[in-house]
């Protein structure tokens, strides 16, 4: 099923940026769960800015009781640098994890025992990953993009 169609059926959503905001392009998630927060005010939607620790946050994705569970993060997938994909986080690119100490692999793993809800990963091929680095303007664009397209479909799931 594609991530608008999930987006739409879903009746309530998490969205958890995952990143480290000061090491260049790994800011991603953090960037579009920030943007959403900004553009999306629904009672049935939480945004989480995770961090580097999105496992800390299992307590609030749980009482939250979510149908769909989305993961925003920076993943080396091998693509071209700000290209973003879709994937299912327990897959391989859940093993793929830059920065952070619990691979989502694991991470969903767990929630799936707690929820009965949907869990997606969206990607997006980082280039710049030095500590102290600004994202790329490449990275900012790219989490733009997917916050306000996300924001739009979730605005027209409430009609």
């Amino acid at each position: 099923m594609e991530l608008t169609e999930l987006l739409r059926k879903a009746r309530r959503v998490v969205i958890c940026g995952v990143g480290n905001d000061v090491r260049g392009d790994d800011a991603f998630g953090v960037l579009v769960a920030e943007r959403l927060k900004e553009l999306v005010d629904s009672p049935n939607v939480l945004v989480l800015n995770c961090g580097e620790v999105p496992e800390s946050y299992t307590g609030k994705i749980v009482e939250f009781k979510p149908e769909l569970v989305i993961f925003v993060d920076a993943v080396d997938f091998g693509g071209e640098h700000g290209e973003v994909i879709v994937a299912d986080p327990e897959g391989t690119l859940g093993e793929a994890v830059s920065t952070h100490s619990l691979p989502l692999k694991v991470l969903v793993g767990y929630l799936k025992t707690r929820l009965n809800a949907e869990f997606v990963l969206i990607g997006c091929q980082p280039a710049v990953m030095g500590l102290f680095q600004e994202p790329s303007d490449v990275i900012v664009e790219r989490a733009e993009t997917l916050a306000r397209a996300i924001a739009g479909v979730l605005d027209g799931a409430e009609d």
